[in-house]
């Protein structure tokens, strides 16, 4: 599997999280929205909505909180006006940035998300600029305790499992195992892990850079400083980039 480690930049998403619920839970709401519109209010049948669902329990959004955003989108409270978009452009040293965006106003977010593009050394480009260099796939993990693999399976087991899931890759890191596959199995590989007894840590539907860049320490930390300023703005919902980014460095900047 191309790249290094995701679990990182997950838990990193994560612990912003807990630092901020209100933000979090306005842009979880959002995608609750866009996929209940898109699908439908029932997420037996619209995992999309299922997986947004999922996301806003891992952060303890009030199911009161989900229910009026699956209703806002099925148009039971009135009609939703949130745009689902993508931006592409380049961070510092031509780093690829991708970002998943949800608008309510599309024109805003454009200037907002140029300005903080160019403060930190970036620009934003065209469409299709940089999205040729990552792939969308499935993304599961399955977090090690006290670095022993999950279900107290050896590798070579783990990942026959993984792959008669219908996986594509396994990719076995200090402090978690990370599984990818394409995303129209997403549901079956879900299933089929959980059938095996795996807890999953985090399952999401990502973008993963074909290849990663080397950037020196100076021009990591101002990347970081953009990535962080991205992932602050309401209308960003995820950020993804083609350069590794050590905990250490998030550290400095929070």
């Amino acid at each position: 599997m191309a790249g290094h480690s995701k679990w990182s930049n997950i838990k990193h998403k994560k612990e912003k999280a807990d630092a901020a619920k209100g933000k979090i839970f306005t842009k979880i709401a959002r995608e609750i929205i866009v996929a209940a519109r898109a699908g439908g209010g029932d997420p037996e049948t619209n995992f999309q909505l299922r997986i947004a669902i999922d996301k806003a329990r891992s952060v303890n959004m009030p199911n009161d909180n989900i229910e009026r955003a699956i209703k806002r989108g099925t148009g039971e409270l009135g009609a939703e006006t949130v745009e689902e978009l993508v931006y592409e452009g380049y961070g510092p040293s031509g780093v690829a940035i991708y970002l998943d965006i949800m608008t309510d106003n599309r024109n805003r977010t454009a200037g907002d998300v140029r300005h903080i593009f160019s403060k930190y050394g970036g620009n934003l480009g065209e469409t299709g600029c940089v999205s040729w260099m990552f792939a969308k796939k499935a993304l599961f993990v399955l977090e090690k305790v006290n670095g022993e693999l999950p279900g107290g399976l050896d590798e070579d087991t783990l990942l026959l499992t993984v792959l008669e899931a219908g996986a594509e890759d396994m990719l076995n890191t200090p402090e978690a195992v990370e599984i990818i596959a394409d995303p129209s199995q997403f549901r079956q590989v879900d299933e089929k892990l959980q059938a095996a007894g795996l807890e999953i840590a985090a399952a999401e539907i990502t973008m993963i850079p074909d290849n990663t860049i080397e950037i020196d320490e100076d021009t990591t930390l101002t990347l970081a400083k953009l990535i962080d300023a991205l992932e602050e703005y309401d209308d960003v919902q995820n950020v993804y980039y083609n350069a590794e980014i050590p905990d250490e460095i998030f550290e400095k900047i929070s």
